[in-house]
């Protein structure tokens, strides 16, 4: 039958069984140890159709950034059309693909064990994780903080115990989720999609309604016009929101029927995460003139703005919500930080088991590698990240003295470039599973699978260069492309900053690949 993409994809019909039979027994080259098949006997097969669209939901769509993006104004929702085009449709063929053809425990962990071996596997496994508690415990729980502060504390701060116990309490019921069963865990997406559609439907009903009162601050024709210090400045956390689709794929073997379903959920959460990034982004530039754009509180900035319209007034003193207004936008603060921690929980649900995969199939030490019998999720793994984001968040809470916007852009910097790093190895992976597995049932085939492979990378590098090397080619942290704050003189400074850690998380894939060796060799026994 025809895809949604135009391409083919086959189903099964009275020999249904037997494919099935040889793709399982095709798929299943990665688990060559007696521990895979042991832990494996844990995974409970409770994901859906509909959870894989809720998954993805919380992946690709993440309110975190929507703020940043606008920040660089009218030409930001220009290049956001154009990566949508030209990156994120094409990715979600690719991972459309490896989803459904290599449906096993693991996804991206094992799409790049089954294409380049165990220590490119491991090396990119470590980025691919670690991003993550590190994410949660820095730019969404400082934003869902500032967001309490800016709606329900009257804008005056946290005191520091009060800020370490909300903090705290974020992380650990986003931890909790992805210990407990899917069942119940399951519930943090699909309570953090509809609070995304509900939130940002609302907000450009609203924004349209602010419009026709008070007029737009005026953004004009000319202003959506790119550059390339533009793209410079965009491509690394527009990339970032437009990567997440092989996440639920982490889950694989929890999966119903992931050949049939996969394609499906990506097509529907493709065409939905575009529309729910494009409308508030340009809802933020018409409402807000791009000066007064922040990357940490832009966007609830712009809630409060709108919202006035049912109860309030904007001054020079900022904007006071009243009566209805206050009412309505308190409502979708709670909505935004639902967003916030559904983003965190879904992303570490899928990572954390990754990197237990990777344990047990000796990538990674082996004790991290357990899946829970009662909960059949790797409960191991979701403590370590736990801790990952606790220690994240007291460390660039002391280190940046309680500036909440130095720790937002510093966590989020690192946060862009370890998730990017990843993609580097993962997108040639369909290029090289067509030629090492070439008679693998591959119920949808991506059309171009070389040159999307091929593309998409390229993207990834370039992304990944210009976030450490700002102006690269053209004017290196010249004055158009250096980050706030930093000068030119302070490039060869913000390149260690960049690469050092870069560097480490290297070092400890390496490490992670080496204290999997015990299990590699008993697995060739």
């Amino acid at each position: 039958m025809d895809s949604p993409w135009g391409c083919v994809m086959y189903t099964s019909s009275e020999n249904s069984g037997e494919i099935q039979e040889l793709r399982l027994t095709s798929a299943l080259d990665h688990a060559m140890n007696a521990a895979a098949d042991n832990e494996a006997k844990n995974l409970k097969k409770n994901i859906g159709r509909s959870d894989i669209f809720f998954f993805s939901m919380c992946t690709l769509v993440g309110v975190d950034t929507i703020a940043t993006i606008a920040t660089q104004g009218a030409q930001a929702f220009s290049w956001l059309v154009l990566f949508g085009i030209f990156f994120f449709i094409p990715s979600a063929m690719v991972f459309a693909e490896l989803g459904a053809a290599f449906p096993q425990e693991g996804g991206p962990y094992v799409w790049v064990r089954l294409a380049f071996g165990h220590l490119p596997a491991a090396i990119n496994n470590f980025f691919y994780w670690v991003t993550n508690p590190v994410w949660l415990g820095g730019t969404l729980t400082l934003l869902a903080a500032t967001t309490v502060e800016v709606f329900f504390l009257g804008g005056r701060p946290f005191s520091p115990i009060a800020f370490y116990g909300f903090a705290l309490s974020f992380i650990w019921v986003g931890v909790a989720s992805t210990i407990l069963s899917f069942n119940v865990g399951r519930w943090i997406p699909i309570i953090g999609t509809y609070a995304r559609f509900i939130l940002l439907g609302f907000f450009a009903i609203s924004t349209v309604i602010y419009a026709l009162k008070n007029g737009v601050h005026g953004v004009h024709f000319e202003n959506f016009k790119v550059s390339f210090s533009g793209l410079v400045a965009l491509v690394g956390v527009i990339l970032f929101n437009y990567v997440g689709f092989e996440t639920p794929h982490a889950a694989g073997e929890e999966m119903k029927n992931p050949q049939k379903d996969i394609p499906i959920a990506i097509r529907r959460g493709a065409s939905s995460a575009l529309a729910l990034y494009g409308i508030p982004i340009l809802g933020i530039l018409v409402v807000l003139p791009t000066k007064e754009v922040s990357g940490l509180a832009g966007f609830i900035d712009a809630i409060k703005v709108v919202f006035s319209v049912y109860g309030g007034e904007v001054g020079g003193g900022g904007t006071q919500l009243t009566g209805m207004g206050a009412l309505l936008g308190n409502a979708m603060a709670l909505l935004f930080i639902l967003c916030l921690l559904s983003s965190g929980t879904a992303w570490i649900m899928g990572s954390d088991r990754a990197l237990a995969v990777s344990g047990y199939d000796g990538a990674a030490p082996r004790w991290l590698g357990v899946i829970s019998k009662k909960y059949g999720t790797p409960v191991r793994v979701n403590i370590f990240s736990g801790l990952i984001s606790t220690a994240t968040l007291i460390a660039t809470r002391i280190l940046s003295k309680g500036d909440h916007a130095k720790y937002f852009g510093a966590v989020l910097n690192i946060a862009v470039s370890t998730t990017l790093l990843s993609y580097i190895v993962i997108f040639p992976a369909l290029w090289r599973l067509r030629i090492t597995h070439p008679n693998q049932f591959r119920p949808y085939r991506s059309p171009m699978a070389p040159t999307l492979s091929v593309w998409l990378t390229l993207c990834i590098v370039f992304a990944s260069v210009q976030l450490v090397a700002p102006g690269l080619g053209v004017d290196w942290f010249g004055a158009d492309f250096a980050p706030k704050g930093w000068i030119k003189e302070e490039r060869v400074t913000y390149l260690l900053v960049e690469l050092v850690p870069l560097a480490l998380f290297v070092v400890f894939g390496v490490l992670s690949w080496a204290m999997g060796g015990s299990t590699r060799r008993r697995a060739v026994l």
